[in-house]
């Protein structure tokens, strides 16, 4: 890459407006020897087209698209550990091929008890995995994550880590994953894509929006609704943390299904008014009216601590892609969003996610905070349990989490195809 190449590649990063705590890995020249970069390790589930550590870790190594422009991480990936080998595993082909390390275990992974790398990459999401009672998938990002831990206390030091989706099936063991980073004193970031992705029409609410209401629609039928449950819960979370005072938490949670789902909106307990204003930002929506086009509908109603009222929808008949509504005190309209994912196979709603990974692992600072997805991970678990239960209120101490929101939330503007 020529000077002046480089010299037109930071300044459409800097218009991203979010970039400038990474300004001295991009002094970093294209020809300059790997031996300098930033060593980091990637631990999967699996490496196969389209997974999620084919895109993440991918991008670690191939580089990806900001604002138009390709732009190469300044960073090495120098081992790979797969928990599992399918049929259509790409793991050696793209280690071999790249130089990389495929290892036999997450520790070797780390360099043993030495850990030799700057950062590491969980990435546990897809694969043979079996489900418990309730449908939920079981992961092991836990299990994985206490290897990685126990390589940081037999070395003497830590380093950042990165949690791909929620941090577990499991509330319980998601909040010790937190301590765990606490105790350890090392950098903890997690959470999914959508947080970061494309917002159209735009739509970035400042710290101290009093929203009053919000809520999240999705349309997912393909597999377990947890999945996508996670997904819709973090488009919702992003936008009422910005709330006055921060997030204070959540007092109750409670999923509803069928009729009831309708009932619950006839008696103000969710607000048809948002849920048609968050509708209409889908490019996807269907014709027709939702009450008479969706047949199984779902939605988990949120009760916030200082009083604030969420909810998240599953209308597959509706719509297949994920929008927020809010209402915000003082304001007659609602406002309202879609939350844009480039389809596969590129799937380019990485491109955010990865450059936020990038973003932390050179402060070792998240760029929002690890609370944000530990209350995700514990509405989403607390919600699959409200379903499994009948439709039981739940209220629990492990949902009364604060934080604060990031000044600057991180999603990308800008251009998501490449220039000509």
């Amino acid at each position: 890459m020529n000077s002046e190449a480089t010299r037109l590649h930071r300044r459409d990063l800097l218009r991203l407006g979010s970039v400038a705590a990474m300004a001295p890995w991009f002094a970093l020249r294209a020809d300059e020897p790997k031996s300098k970069l930033p060593r980091v390790a990637a631990i999967n589930s699996i490496y196969r087209l389209r997974s999620h550590a084919y895109h993440i870790a991918g991008r670690f190594i191939h580089g990806y698209t900001i604002n138009g422009m390709h732009h190469q991480p300044p960073f090495q990936l120098v081992r790979m550990f797969d928990h599992q080998q399918p049929a259509d595993d790409l793991g050696p082909e793209v280690c071999k091929k790249q130089g990389i390390e495929l290892c036999s275990s997450v520790a070797q992974a780390l360099g043993g008890d030495k850990l030799d790398v700057d950062a590491v990459l969980l990435i546990i999401e897809h694969g043979d995995y079996p489900l418990n009672e309730r449908n939920q998938i079981l992961y092991p990002r836990f299990e994985m994550f206490q290897e990685i831990i126990d390589v940081f206390r037999k070395s003497g030091r830590s380093v950042p880590v990165f949690v791909d989706k929620h941090l577990s099936f499991d509330h319980q063991k998601a909040a010790k994953m937190v301590a765990a980073s606490k105790e350890l004193k090392f950098g903890l970031m997690a959470g999914s894509s959508l947080p970061v992705t494309w917002r159209i029409p735009e739509l970035a609410p400042p710290p101290g929006t009093p929203f009053e209401e919000g809520v999240a629609v999705i349309g997912y039928d393909r597999s377990t609704w947890e999945i996508y449950l996670f997904h819709v819960l973090e488009v919702l979370q992003c936008m009422l943390e910005r709330r006055p005072g921060g997030e204070t938490g959540v007092k109750s949670v409670q999923t509803l299904t069928g009729e009831a789902v309708w009932k619950a909106g006839d008696e103000g307990r969710w607000s048809w008014t948002l849920l048609e204003h968050a509708l209409s930002r889908c490019p996807s929506r269907n014709y027709g009216k939702v009450r008479e086009q969706v047949k199984q509908p779902i939605v988990t109603l949120i009760e916030y601590a200082d009083g604030t009222k969420g909810a998240v929808f599953n209308l597959v008949e509706a719509t297949s892609d994920f929008a927020f509504a809010g209402r915000i005190k003082g304001q007659a309209e609602p406002v309202s969003t879609c939350f844009y994912l480039p389809a596969p196979p590129g799937a380019r709603f990485f491109d955010p996610l990865t450059f936020n990974i990038e973003k932390f692992f050179t402060t070792g600072r998240p760029t929002y905070p690890v609370e944000r997805t530990l209350l995700t991970t514990t509405i989403c678990d607390h919600a699959i349990r409200s379903q499994h239960k009948g439709s039981n209120i739940i209220t629990d101490p492990s949902l009364l989490i604060r934080y604060q929101a990031p000044e600057d939330d991180g999603h990308f503007r800008g251009r998501f195809i490449d220039r000509s």
